[in-house]
């Protein structure tokens, strides 16, 4: 008996546009040149020992099995005490509070959850760029409301102009990834009364909610009653407390939504790393890390604009997050992607083109620089730049 060929089956791609994305593209080339890898968004530096350390002490505790499924009661606990406090709305740790591997399988789970095939979801470009995959595999479908160029503010007369009946969700975030903007007291009520009349739920990324500089104050969903009763919102303890790795975040909302997101959470994730729950309670007693985390990026993005200032990029306003967004008009002719490769290969940094994070790949000659970085990294990307 002859044996019978090999093949493996052809199958049609849940997501045929999608490749390689920018962030690994850039960090490999980066690495190929040496060059300083301010292009992909996570620190160069340690986190505080303490929370290493708890850490620890859970393992040695005995917290190595599965937790409940929605996360340990005392992390759930934390999240809800720390909400109140800043926010002023009190989330019920066990029915509206749930842990997640992270903010990216958070923001999947809530589409899963909500989005039926044909659903509208609107998203404001540049984003994130989980967010259309993530509708996609929902069988939803993204409609793409462009951010005011230049400025990066939402523009309510365009966003209801995309809503439709088939209109499901919108994801907003804020601080914002790539622009560094946020979000104002009055663009949050303009959100509330757009969607008060409407059955559209509200899909808010949070995960840098504690890097606002210049004294202003984080506008949580939760802030606003209208929203808050529409809305998951997503945050992330990498991004608070420099530990990306870990994958560890959370959502918040009211019953009936987190009962539905809940749902698919149990079946794509189940459950989170227990001992990191329980270290990350412990460590969530104290509230400075995450209290002073505004004036330690805010002297970092300071440290950096300055030294940005030595040479003829134009700088845009960083209101949040950690990254810096220049406009590279006075330094090449090149477009944002050539740009950011011949930056790598020629001067030795590396940074992301926001053209990546618009559906039609918008060039509009600015590029995005991540300044979670120790200070001697930023200076010696400083010192390369400064030959422009």
């Amino acid at each position: 008996m002859s044996p019978t060929a090999a093949f493996t089956p052809a199958l049609t791609s849940r997501l045929p546009q999608v490749g390689t994305t920018i962030f690994t593209v850039m960090s490999a080339l980066a690495a190929e040149h040496k060059a300083v890898n301010l292009g992909q968004g996570f620190p160069d530096f340690a986190c505080d020992p303490a929370l290493v350390n708890a850490v620890t002490a859970a393992m040695q505790a005995g917290h190595n099995q599965y937790p409940p499924m929605v996360g340990v009661p005392v992390l759930r606990q934390a999240i809800a005490a720390k909400i109140e406090s800043l926010h002023q709305h009190r989330y019920d740790a066990n029915t509206e509070i749930t842990i997640t591997a992270g903010a990216t399988q958070a923001i999947l789970t809530a589409i899963l959850a909500i989005v039926h095939p044909g659903d509208e979801v609107i998203v404001l470009e540049p984003c994130y760029d989980s967010y259309v995959p993530n509708i996609e595999l929902a069988g939803g479908v993204a409609v793409r409301v462009p951010l005011t160029p230049g400025t990066f503010r939402p523009d309510f007369t365009k966003i209801a102009a995309a809503m439709t009946p088939r209109t499901r969700a919108i994801i907003v975030n804020s601080p914002h990834n790539p622009s560094a903007t946020i979000w104002s007291e009055a663009d949050m009520l303009a959100l509330q009364d757009l969607l008060a009349p409407t059955n559209v739920l509200l899909i808010s990324d949070e995960v840098y909610e504690h890097m606002v500089f210049d004294g202003r104050q984080h506008q949580s969903a939760a802030r606003f009653a209208g929203l808050a009763a529409r809305a998951f919102i997503v945050s992330s303890f990498g991004k608070t407390y420099h530990v990306t790795g870990w994958k560890v975040g959370y959502v918040a909302a009211p019953p009936s939504l987190t009962a539905e997101f809940r749902k698919v959470h149990q079946f794509n994730v189940f459950t989170v790393n227990t001992p990191v729950q329980h270290a990350l309670a412990a460590y969530m007693a104290d509230p400075a890390p995450y209290l002073d985390l505004p004036a330690f990026y805010q002297r970092k993005r300071d440290l950096f604009r300055e030294g940005l200032a030595q040479t003829r990029f134009k700088l845009l306003h960083t209101e949040g997050s950690y990254f810096q967004c220049v406009d590279i008009s006075e330094v090449s002719d090149l477009g944002e992607a050539d740009f950011c490769q011949w930056l790598t290969r020629e001067i030795g940094v590396a940074a992301i083109p926001l053209s990546a994070f618009y559906g039609n790949g918008f060039d509009q000659r600015v590029v995005r620089f991540c300044f979670a970085k120790q200070d001697a990294t930023l200076l010696a990307a400083l010192e390369r730049l400064q030959k422009l």
